[in-house]
C-alpha cells in the first residue's frame, strides 16, 4: 500500500474512508490529490498533494482564465479581405490578401460572403494572385512537445494566424475525409471537407464483403499534405476522420481560391496562392469576425478544443508583448497566476493545451486556481464552460457527458477532463452530499494503453457521498 500524506481534517472518519477508496482505487500509480472548501478556499483533504504531474487538459481552465483576464469575454477575432490595383470593367488588375489573427471560427461560408462582397462590387475575374498575411502569428505551428506519430490527428493540428475549421467544433486546421463502401473488391469513394486544391488522397483501400473486419485507415503521411487511405471497409459501412494539414495558411488560401471559383469569379492562368504581407496602400473588402471569447469558451473547454488553446496562447503573446509566438504566450499565462495567488514555481508547462508530457502541476496548485476564480469577473463564464457531468447533451455535458450519469452524480460534477497516454485527471467543483461545493482534483500517471476514468470517477462518488 501506498504510504499518504495527509493533514489534519475535520471530518477524521470521512477522511480515513476517503483515503481507504483512493488506495483501493489508485494502487500502482503515481498520483495527486487535493480537495479545498470552495468558500473558504481552505484545504481539506490531500495525499501526496504535492507531486507533481501531467495535468493533460486539466491545464486547459487556467489558458481559458487567463485569456478571459487579458483579453477580456469580448474578445473577437478577425479576418480581414483586402485588394490593390483597380477594378476595369469586372476586372480586378491587381491582387487580394487575407490577413488574419488566427480566428478558430473561419469556415467555408465565410468564403461565400467575401465573393458576395467582390460581386457587389462588380468583380468577375481576378487579374492576379491570392496572398495570405500570416504574420500575426511567428514560431513553430506546433505546439511543444507533439510527438510526429500523433500530428496527423485533429488534437495536435498546427496552427496559423490564417486557417479554417471544417464545422462548428472548430477542429483549427483540420478537414473531415469520409470513406463510403462501395462494390466488393473496388476502392471506397472518398470525399473531403472543405475541399482543398493541395490535398492529395492516396486511396489504396478496398470495399469488404458485407460484416468482414473494418481494418480502415486514413492518415496523413508526416510532412506532406499526402492522405493515406489503406485497409479494409465493409460493404455498407463508412468512416470518417479528421485530418490535420500539413501547411493549414497554403490550404486555407486553396479553399479560398476554390470557393470563389465556385461563385463565378474567374482567375487568370498562372494565378497562384503564397505569402505575403498586406502592403501599404490595400484597400480593406470586408472583415469577418469570430464569435466572442465568452461564445467560444463552452466549445473551447467542454470538447477540449486543442487548436483553440493554441491560438488563445500565442494571441495572448502578441496582444500583450508584440509577439504572437508560444514563449510569450506562456510568459502571459504564469503572469495572470501569479497575479492571483498562485505558485507558478510549482507549474511547469509549455503549451495551452495540455498535450505535451513535459507539462507537471501538483492537485494543491490546480485546487487553489480552483478556488481563487469564484472571485474574478469571468468565473460565471468560465464555470458554465466545465463539462457537467451525466448531461447528455454534448455542449452541456462535453466530455463528461457519458460518466456520472446516475441520478445520485448527475449534475453535481463541474470539472475538466484530462487524458494522454498514461495520464488520466479529473479537476473542477463538486456538489457533495452535504450540499456544500468542493474544488477538487485528481491527477493520476499510470502505464500507458490503459484509462484511469473509472477509479477516478469511483473517488469522485466517494468524495460526493462522503463529504
Amino acid at each position: 500500500m501506498v504510504v499518504a500524506s495527509i493533514i489534519p481534517f475535520t471530518n477524521a472518519e470521512a477522511n480515513s474512508s476517503l483515503t481507504l477508496t483512493v488506495n483501493q482505487q489508485l494502487a500502482g500509480t503515481k498520483f495527486s490529490m487535493a480537495i479545498r472548501d470552495l468558500h473558504s478556499g481552505n484545504l481539506v483533504y490531500e495525499y501526496n498533494g504535492n507531486n507533481r504531474i501531467s495535468p493533460a487538459s486539466t491545464l486547459k481552465p487556467l489558458t481559458a482564465a487567463a485569456a478571459m483576464n487579458v483579453l477580456g469575454e469580448d474578445y473577437f477575432f478577425s479576418t480581414q479581405m483586402l485588394m490593390d490595383g483597380t477594378i476595369q470593367n469586372g476586372v480586378l488588375h491587381g491582387n487580394l490578401y487575407l490577413r488574419g489573427e488566427g480566428d478558430p471560427t473561419l469556415q467555408v461560408k465565410d468564403f461565400v460572403t467575401f465573393s458576395n462582397t467582390l460581386k457587389r462590387l462588380g468583380i468577375k475575374q481576378i487579374n492576379g494572385n491570392i496572398y495570405g498575411d500570416e504574420t500575426w502569428f511567428s514560431g513553430s505551428r506546433l505546439s511543444p512537445g507533439i510527438h510526429p506519430n500523433d500530428e496527423t490527428f485533429y488534437y495536435a493540428a498546427p496552427i496559423s494566424a490564417i486557417t479554417t475549421s471544417p464545422d462548428n467544433d472548430y477542429d483549427v486546421s483540420t478537414v473531415i475525409v469520409t470513406a463510403t463502401a462501395s462494390k466488393v473488391g473496388s476502392v471506397p469513394s472518398i470525399s473531403v471537407h472543405p475541399n482543398l486544391s493541395g490535398l492529395r488522397i492516396i486511396n489504396s483501400a478496398k470495399t469488404g464483403s458485407r460484416g468482414s473486419r473494418n481494418t480502415l485507415t486514413i492518415r496523413r503521411k508526416h510532412g506532406t499534405n499526402q492522405v493515406i487511405v489503406s485497409g479494409n471497409l465493409p460493404q455498407g459501412t463508412g468512416k470518417k476522420e479528421w485530418v490535420t494539414m500539413f501547411n493549414p495558411t497554403l490550404s486555407t488560401l486553396h479553399s479560398f481560391k476554390n470557393t470563389l471559383v465556385a461563385q463565378g469569379i474567374q482567375f487568370a492562368n498562372g494565378s497562384t496562392v503564397t505569402y505575403a504581407k498586406v502592403p501599404t496602400g490595400a484597400v480593406s473588402l470586408g472583415t469577418k469576425r469570430s464569435l466572442t471569447l465568452k461564445q467560444l469558451m463552452p466549445t473551447f473547454m467542454k470538447l477540449s478544443n486543442n487548436g483553440i488553446a493554441d491560438i488563445l496562447v500565442k494571441t495572448m503573446g502578441k496582444r500583450v508583448h508584440g509577439t504572437g509566438d508560444w514563449e510569450h504566450g506562456i510568459q502571459v499565462i504564469r503572469t495572470y497566476g501569479q497575479s492571483i495567488g498562485l505558485g507558478m514555481d510549482e507549474w511547469n508547462f509549455e503549451d495551452g493545451s495540455g498535450m505535451s508530457h513535459s507539462n507537471k502541476v501538483n492537485a494543491i496548485q490546480q485546487t487553489l486556481f480552483l478556488v481563487k476564480q469564484p472571485h474574478e469577473a469571468h468565473y460565471a463564464t468560465l464555470l458554465n464552460s466545465f463539462p457537467n457531468g451525466g448531461n447528455s447533451n454534448r455542449l452541456v455535458g462535453g466530455t463528461l457527458r457519458n460518466r456520472f450519469t446516475e441520478t445520485a452524480y448527475r449534475n453535481r460534477v463541474i470539472a475538466k477532463t484530462g487524458s494522454l497516454n498514461g495520464v488520466t485527471a479529473l479537476s473542477g467543483y463538486t456538489r457533495a452530499s452535504s450540499g456544500k461545493w468542493y474544488a477538487y482534483s485528481i491527477l493520476v500517471e499510470h502505464r500507458k494503453g490503459v484509462y484511469y476514468a473509472r477509479q477516478v470517477d469511483t473517488i469522485t462518488k466517494k468524495i460526493i457521498s462522503t463529504y
